[in-house]
């Protein structure tokens, strides 16, 4: 299944613990800014990581991540991560994630998910989880007029 209309958004403040010595932010912390806004995008699609572990035992693992800096934050920014599913695949899910601060680009994330077993190895994606995702695609380009 592959959907580009629906855009996720998740605000994030820029905290001190966040920067290094000059106030800008780490560029490591982006991955976690980016999966902050994952986690929220799932759990708001219907299909929470923590429900999926206990009913499944299967979690998500980021397999690749691409990441273009383009821009530096900076301690008590107001920051908005948008996340757009690109593609789920059988065992795999792909989303573009952009980090911005008032409309502009700071960092843009390419990432790539394996659904994973308890063993480490491929395991489909369960049916009710491709089904909340469906869900969450039409319901926003719905809401989007798409």
């Amino acid at each position: 299944m592959t959907r580009s209309a629906a855009i996720h958004h998740h605000p994030i403040r820029v905290y001190y613990e966040d920067t290094d010595a000059g106030g800008v932010v780490y560029y490591a912390n982006y991955l976690r800014f980016a999966e902050r806004a994952r986690t929220e995008f799932m759990r708001d699609a219907g299909a929470d990581h923590a429900g999926m572990l206990r009913d499944t035992g299967l979690s998500f693992f980021v397999r690749r991540c691409e990441v273009d800096y383009l821009r530096p934050a900076r301690l008590d920014d107001l920051l908005q991560v948008e996340t757009r599913v690109t593609n789920v695949g059988g065992a795999s899910l792909e989303a573009l994630q952009t980090v911005k601060r008032n409309g502009e680009d700071l960092a843009r994330l390419k990432v790539k998910l394996a659904c994973l077993n308890q063993a480490g190895r491929p395991a489909r994606l369960p049916d009710n989880i491709q089904v909340a995702l469906q869900n969450y695609f039409q319901s926003n380009s719905k809401k989007r007029g798409h």
